[in-house]
């Protein structure tokens, strides 16, 4: 233990001033000594994985990589600066691997934990992240409202600046503005002159344009200084389609260089996707509860017991009077424990009613709705309201077999919104809210008027 928070200690000493621990070994028997006392030691273990993962991401071994990543996550670790650079990494495989709407949900929670540790700056470079992934989809509007709200905040980081016009470059050139995503390339350009993915850029936008010279120039310069399978492979088609200096062998030999170039690109495309299908996995994988099946399961068999062993000694008549004044006593003691039952039933039926209700007015009032309960990502949602709400989310869909509107509606009617707030979250009018109210209403067996009451009283607490 005292050699593994040494090498942990020695890791972060490095990273502090810029640099990289090395030895793989010592970083391996560090994470797996940590592992074996995680729940004593979750910071340090949590430092162990992010560690690790990066040495194995930088040993090409996304695969391994995402476990250790994923691990930390379920470490219960309290160092949130960690935790979001733990999941920085994790958007980043998702991202080369082409998931841009699962790497923006990593940044996302990559952001939050910055924002946790008050860190803005880093905060504000995952949500650059996030705006890159909405370029690479090409949601203009969506990556510049986010880049704005950063510059908004008077950031004076010339790196972050130049970033944020690279992320709207490259939402222009996604969506055809060639001219406009020259201009913000140029302006990040200025701010930092060797970025390659704006030499990139530069090579496309003049390619698409059919400035053949200027692309060809760019593209000889990402040769020349990138080491991105991704760039590379671009700058190679550049060269091959557009430089009309070359000869039939030169262009013959760009060719068969982008060819190499792709199928290691495929190689590292299957492992991304192997990575990205782990932790898919584990954000889909439900709790498991064999361990209460087997209690369940062992309380009746002494229940069965209890009971054959019962109706023999009442075979026997000559203990009949006795078994009648010991059944009249266990009665009188039964009567007595279901009065106390009964009793502790109802005040803790009030507590769990006055919880649910605090509960849905905290979530009611707070403006950042659609963040705390992750809207937009319907499984994870109802996650977060399973865990909230007494599982409501999974009885509503799996005992009556609600889709996800009406859950969705079910979930808003129990936070007890306004219609115009659950138009606005589901996407509807206003109007069509109470007929949706009524038909679900149907489905369960009530009312639209009584339909929030039904939820508390019968999904959630029983």
């Amino acid at each position: 233990m005292h050699e593994a928070e040494a090498v942990v200690a020695a890791a972060d000493s490095l990273r502090a001033v810029g640099q990289t621990y090395t030895d793989s070994l010592s970083l391996a028997g560090a994470y797996k000594t940590l592992g074996n006392r995680r729940w004593f030691h979750a910071d340090d273990y949590a430092h162990a994985c992010y560690y690790y993962g990066r040495l194995l991401r930088e040993k090409d071994n996304p695969v391994e990589a995402m476990k250790v990543f994923i691990n930390a996550t379920h470490s219960r670790t309290h160092d949130y600066h960690i935790l979001g650079r733990i999941y920085s990494n994790m958007g980043s495989l998702c991202h080369l691997a082409g998931e841009y709407d699962l790497s923006y949900d990593m940044y996302e929670h990559s952001a939050s934990m910055f924002l946790i540790s008050s860190d803005t700056l880093l905060y504000y470079y995952l949500h650059n992240d996030m705006a890159y992934e909405l370029a690479e989809q090409g949601k203009v509007d969506s990556c510049f409202a986010i880049v704005e709200d950063i510059e908004s905040h008077n950031v004076q980081n010339k790196t972050l600046l130049a970033y944020c016009n690279l992320s709207k470059a490259e939402a222009l050139l996604r969506s055809f503005h060639y001219d406009s995503a020259l201009y913000y390339a140029y302006q990040s350009k200025q701010d930092i002159p060797d970025i390659s993915a704006v030499n990139l850029l530069f090579a496309q936008a003049y390619s698409f344009l059919g400035e053949k010279d200027s692309a060809v120039y760019y593209a000889r310069k990402i040769l020349s200084s990138s080491h991105s399978l991704f760039e590379r492979n671009n700058a190679l088609y550049i060269l091959t389609n557009d430089d009309k200096t070359k000869d039939i062998d030169a262009v013959r030999q760009t060719a068969a260089d982008r060819s190499d170039t792709q199928k290691l690109l495929e190689v590292r495309q299957g492992k991304m996707s192997q990575a990205v299908q782990l932790l898919e996995q584990d954000l889909t994988k439900k709790p498991d509860w064999k361990w209460l099946m087997a209690i369940v399961g062992t309380l009746m068999v002494i229940g069965c017991i209890i009971a054959i062993y019962i109706f023999r000694k009442r075979q026997k008549k000559e203990l009949l009077a006795q078994k009648i004044d010991v059944l009249e006593q266990t009665a009188f003691t039964i009567q007595e424990k279901q009065d106390e039952l009964a009793e502790r039933y109802q005040t803790n039926h009030k507590q769990i009613e006055d919880e649910i209700n605090s509960r849905c007015t905290m979530l009611r009032t707070n403006d950042s709705i659609k963040k705390t309960l992750v809207w937009k990502n319907y499984n994870k949602m109802c996650d977060i309201v399973d865990q909230r709400f007494y599982f409501i989310a999974s009885k509503l869909r799996e005992k009556h077999s609600l889709n996800e509107t009406e859950v969705r509606l079910c979930i808003l009617t129990l936070l007890d919104c306004e219609y115009d707030r659950m138009a606005e979250l589901l996407f509807r009018s206003p109007t069509s809210i109470g007929t949706l109210k009524i038909r679900v209403a149907k489905k369960l067996g009530t009312t639209a008027k009584n339909l929030r009451h039904y939820l508390v009283e019968n999904v959630c607490i029983n």
